[in-house]
């Protein structure tokens, strides 16, 4: 028996939200939604104000950057997540996450909470990290063919 809060997993849906330009980079963007959860105007204008202010200088100040990446925003049940995500050293994949809970004014410090992805989440990161080896790594890396490429549409 474990212990702390428990869930009962049921598949969510998955958005194409298209492709975002932050900087030099491409991203490809996903909504991923809790049952009776939209993705809002709200919700995408934190996810850019995040990349433009947070994540973009990241990248910058890292460096070794491959240009390509993919968003989550996920409206869950108890708050919304979102995670950027982008390709460093042609194998790497760097990560930024901001969490915030519904009705609360300020996101969670992710320092002293050191979340890596709920279950829904890792599904979709899996399907990017197969998308960037079939599509990437290879003798003739193809960026359009990687940006194409798009998890399904419900995460099992």
């Amino acid at each position: 028996m474990t212990s702390g809060p428990r869930e009962i997993y049921h598949q969510r849906a998955v958005l194409d939200l298209g492709v975002w330009e932050a900087g030099a980079l491409l991203f490809k963007v996903y909504g991923l939604l809790a049952p009776g959860m939209a993705v809002d105007e709200e919700m995408t204008d934190t996810a850019r104000q995040i990349m433009d202010e947070e994540v973009l200088p990241s990248v910058q100040d890292m460096g070794e950057s491959n240009g390509l990446g993919f968003v989550i925003i996920h409206a869950g049940e108890a708050g919304l997540s979102i995670s950027a995500h982008w390709w460093v050293q042609g194998s790497v994949l760097c990560q930024h996450i901001y969490r915030r809970n519904y009705g609360d004014d300020k996101p969670l410090d992710t320092s002293k909470r050191p979340v890596i992805a709920c279950v829904w989440e890792l599904e979709l990161i899996n399907a990017e990290q197969e998308a960037w080896r079939e599509t990437m790594m290879s003798h003739a890396p193809d960026p359009t063919a990687y940006l194409d490429s798009r998890a399904p549409g419900r995460v099992a």
